[in-house]
């Protein structure tokens, strides 16, 4: 295997364990944790994503850099790009929506959630498109 095709197995797999441990692992659990409110868990996941996400497009830059200086194969350079592409419309179209509902909640009054958004199953949704395609382009270089 070409050592930058290396690169893109290391950075693939990297990428994809930090969405699985944030997103599906402690997203989910930090909200259980005792004396973690509705506006305290907000603040801990607006850090953790937009540190997650600054990672993801490293992360990104590292994959799309190695595809082009190797020749991974057709459905492991697809399956890679689809992973740029959810992370893309993730930070552009989604995130926007998430930080507008929870500006929302944060600044209703105490005991009323707020309006109702789609935003959160649109990233859920798109976290689990995501690390298929993640998962998925790491097995096909694996096997390339």
């Amino acid at each position: 295997m070409a050592t930058s095709l290396a690169v893109v197995v290391a950075a693939t797999f990297v990428w994809l364990g930090m969405v699985l441990a944030i997103s599906f692992l402690e997203a989910p659990v930090k909200f259980r944790a005792p004396g973690v409110t509705l506006p305290i868990g907000l603040g801990i996941g607006r850090l953790v994503f937009r540190a997650l996400n600054a990672c993801e497009v490293g992360l990104a830059v590292v994959v799309v850099a190695g595809l082009v200086a190797g020749s991974p194969g057709r459905g492991a350079a697809v399956a890679l790009a689809a992973a740029v592409v959810v992370l893309a419309a993730q930070l552009l179209l989604v995130r926007p929506a998430l930080t507008r509902r929870s500006d929302a909640v944060l600044a209703a009054p105490e005991g009323v959630a707020g309006p109702g958004s789609h935003a959160h199953l649109w990233y859920v949704g798109a976290e689990v498109v995501k690390v298929v395609a993640l998962l998925l382009g790491g097995i096909l270089l694996l096997a390339h």
